[in-house]
């Protein structure tokens, strides 16, 4: 009987409404889509109820479905911190991990986390959505979101873990052809390297006292590792995050234009996880002790102002 089953079905359903597709809750459990569509056709039995409007194009909710994720999320919640606080008091790591965080974030400073986690605790599974977006750990039931930059009111709760400094930074090579610029009013007379989307996103406004026009935007990206490597391919002078620049920098792979501007105050913000529970599972304490110590005191990216523009023409 689908009663057995229930729980399971609900989760499925839960994931389809959440990708708007088949196909892509399919690929997020790890089954075929026509094992989804089986899945929602014996839960629209059981309920005798449509639960989506299909069309070729998309997937939508009817009235019925949006009643039932609501009450579908709560009831899997449920499940699932009994599952952790039952795992908790036993002091076991496992179950799934959900985590949201920056693409380039993620790659560089997440994945060599939660791949020593992996070897460390077999029991343990790891899904990390890389997005530019704010996800919702509420609503997209995720165990913790990494979030860079001030923080608006909510009910989450906050643990800070690192400080982002921005820093202006370019490639010896481009400094040696178009030199170093004496101060913040000489970048206009430079090439630069700005997001694509947004409203100054970047922050150039803080130093030029307004965005970047089009016209002095040599390259435009919406991707982090995309613009460091512009910027370290001589493009032109960009202004990046010490936790994607850092590492380049202290190799002499770029070099730090301006040390002074990056002081200022604005440059400076905090790295927090946040999430909804005010008692944290196990796994996700485990998993922000493990980013903690990855990135350290300082962090490992930390660029040392003092001679930091070493190179040049």
């Amino acid at each position: 009987m689908l009663t057995d089953r229930f729980a399971e079905y609900l989760g499925v359903f839960a994931d389809v409404a959440r990708e708007g597709s088949f196909s892509g809750a399919a690929r997020r459990r790890g089954i075929t889509p026509s094992s989804v569509a089986r899945q929602i056709d014996a839960l629209e039995g059981h309920l005798d109820a449509a639960l989506f409007l299909r069309s070729t194009r998309m997937l939508t909710l009817t009235e019925s479905g949006q009643a039932l994720l609501v009450r579908a999320r709560r009831v899997l919640d449920e499940l699932d911190d009994a599952q952790q606080e039952i795992a908790s008091m036993k002091g076991e790591v496992q179950g799934v991990l959900r985590i949201a965080c920056f693409p380039t974030f993620g790659r560089r400073h997440v994945i060599p986390v939660v791949a020593t986690l992996a070897q460390h605790y077999p029991a343990l599974r790891i899904e990390l959505d890389l997005t530019e977006r704010l996800a919702d750990p509420v609503a997209e039931r995720l165990d913790a979101v990494i979030r860079i930059g001030s923080l608006a009111d909510s009910t989450l709760i906050a643990t800070r873990i690192a400080r982002q400094t921005r820093l202006l930074c370019a490639s010896p090579a481009y400094l040696a052809l178009r030199g170093v610029p004496a101060g913040a009013d000489a970048l206009r007379a430079h090439c630069l390297v700005d997001k694509l989307h947004g409203n100054d996103l970047l922050g150039w406004a803080d130093l030029l006292g307004a965005p970047v026009g089009g016209g002095q935007a040599v390259f435009r990206c919406d991707d982090f590792e995309a613009m460091f490597q512009a910027i370290r391919a001589g493009m032109g002078i960009g202004l990046l995050p010490d936790w994607v620049v850092g590492q380049a920098l202290q190799d002499g792979e770029l070099v730090q234009v301006l040390p002074q501007a990056c002081a200022l105050p604005c440059m400076h913000t905090d790295i927090h996880v946040l999430r909804a529970l005010a008692q944290p599972a196990v796994k996700l304490r485990t998993f922000i002790d493990a980013l903690k110590a990855h990135i350290g005191v300082p962090e490992r990216w930390a660029v040392a102002a003092a001679g930091a523009e070493r190179a040049g023409p």
